[in-house]
C-alpha cells in the first residue's frame, strides 16, 4: 500500500530524476517543486526537469510547481549568478557549495508541504555530501523547526544519504536518466563540458554505461 503524499525538491539532475521515480513507487501523489535562486544554470536545468517530470508522467505524478527565491541580495557577485570562478572539471566537490541553500530551499518547501496538507519533504543529498546544511542532525533539527513554524509535522529526509551516485543509478534503474542535465555554466541549453558538475556526471554516465 502506497504512503501518504510527498514533496520532492527536485533539479534537473540525474539524483532528482531517481527521487521521483523513487517516490511515486511509494507514495499516492507526489508533487515535484523547483525553487528558483536566480542562478546562472537554472533556465537549462528546469527545462530538463520538465522533460524528466513528462518521461515519469503518471496519475500520482503532480503538476511541477516552480516557487520563487531569488538569492541575488545574499551571494552578490558569486560564481552561481554572474562572478567568475565557476568550479572547474578538476575542482573539488567542496567547491560547488552555496551558503546556506539548503536551508532556504526547504524554508520555502515547507511552507508549500503546509499548504498543501503534505507531511514528508524529500531531497536528493547523497553519501559523502561535505556540507553543512545536508547532514541527518541539520535535517532533524529543521524539521522540528519548520513543524514548530507552521503548526504542523513535517519532515524533511534524505532517503539516499548513504548512497553514492553509482548507488542511485544501480538502484534506481528506470529513472529517465538520459534527460538529466547537470552544470554550473551551460552554453544556453547545453553543458558547458568544462566544469565540475560536468565531469561528475560524465564520471558516473562512463561506470554506468560499462
Amino acid at each position: 500500500m502506497k504512503k501518504e503524499s510527498a514533496c520532492v525538491l527536485a533539479s534537473g539532475g540525474l539524483d532528482s530524476a531517481a527521487l521521483l521515480s523513487w517516490a511515486l513507487r511509494r507514495h499516492r501523489a507526489v508533487f515535484p517543486v523547483f525553487v528558483r535562486f536566480g542562478l546562472r544554470w537554472e533556465r537549462a536545468e528546469l527545462a530538463a526537469l520538465r522533460r524528466i517530470w513528462r518521461a515519469l508522467a503518471r496519475p500520482g505524478l503532480k503538476p511541477l510547481t516552480v516557487l520563487l527565491l531569488p538569492a541575488g541580495d545574499l551571494y552578490g557577485r558569486h560564481w552561481s549568478l554572474s562572478g567568475p570562478g565557476v568550479p572547474s572539471y578538476r575542482s573539488p566537490d567542496r567547491a560547488v557549495y552555496l551558503p546556506g541553500r539548503n536551508l532556504l530551499l526547504l524554508a520555502k518547501a515547507g511552507v508549500f508541504c503546509a499548504r498543501k496538507n503534505i507531511s514528508v519533504l524529500y531531497l536528493g543529498t547523497l553519501a559523502g555530501n561535505p556540507f553543512p546544511d545536508s547532514g541527518k542532525y541539520f535535517l532533524r533539527s529543521l524539521s522540528r523547526s519548520i513543524s514548530l513554524a507552521l503548526g504542523r509535522p513535517i519532515t524533511a529526509r534524505a532517503p539516499f544519504r548513504r548512497w553514492s551516485k553509482d548507488d542511485v543509478l544501480r538502484r534506481c534503474p528506470s529513472a529517465p536518466y538520459a534527460l538529466a542535465f547537470s552544470c554550473l555554466r551551460p552554453k544556453g541549453l547545453r553543458p558547458c563540458g568544462a566544469c565540475n558538475k560536468c565531469a561528475e556526471r560524465d564520471r558516473v554516465l562512463r561506470r554506468w554505461k560499462t
